[in-house]
């Protein structure tokens, strides 16, 4: 009888945790359980989002960015393009993949106080930081993050959206 009230219990254990991890996986969203293998000529380039300055090409790699769940995309910049100080509200993961960049820190666009990036360097800029960063030659920044990516700019006159209305 003890055994078999200690088999009980365990087996109660044991569909507890599975019922948690399966909670745990549909949270996470479909971009953690697929599985994904892109090649440099696989990615489909496009508009990046309209919070963005025109200029850049955006790949999405996995998830989708206007969703909750994670993503990961590229951003391709042109020479010369900038992006004013803004937040978000989760952390942004960058790695550069190609060129260099430079990412700064603070609620104004400040070339002096900018952090020079280039191919393989990485930062973490997190939720409700003001940053803001610019290419100085062509350059490919792969973003990670939960979504939905959204973007406020500090000065709302920098915002790219309030040109388009």
């Amino acid at each position: 009888m003890v055994v078999a009230s200690a088999m009980l219990a365990l087996a109660s254990v044991v569909i507890a945790a599975e019922q948690r991890l399966n909670e745990s996986k549909k949270s996470v969203g479909d971009a953690a359980t697929q599985h994904v293998m892109l090649t440099p000529p696989d990615l489909k380039w496009g508009e990046p989002p309209p919070g963005l300055p025109s200029g850049a090409k955006l790949a999405v790699l996995e998830g989708d960015p206007n969703k909750k769940g994670q993503f990961t995309v590229r951003l391709q910049f042109p020479d010369g393009y900038k992006v004013a100080p803004h937040t978000h509200p989760t952390a942004e993961k960058i790695t550069v993949i190609s060129g260099t960049v430079f990412f700064g820190t603070g609620a104004k666009f400040d070339e002096a106080a900018g952090k020079e990036m280039t191919t393989g360097s990485f930062c973490v800029m997190p939720a409700g930081m003001p940053h803001f960063g610019w290419a100085k030659s062509e350059a490919v920044v792969q973003v990670n993050g939960a979504g939905p990516f959204k973007i406020k700019y500090v000065n709302p006159a920098d915002d790219p959206r309030q040109a388009k209305q």
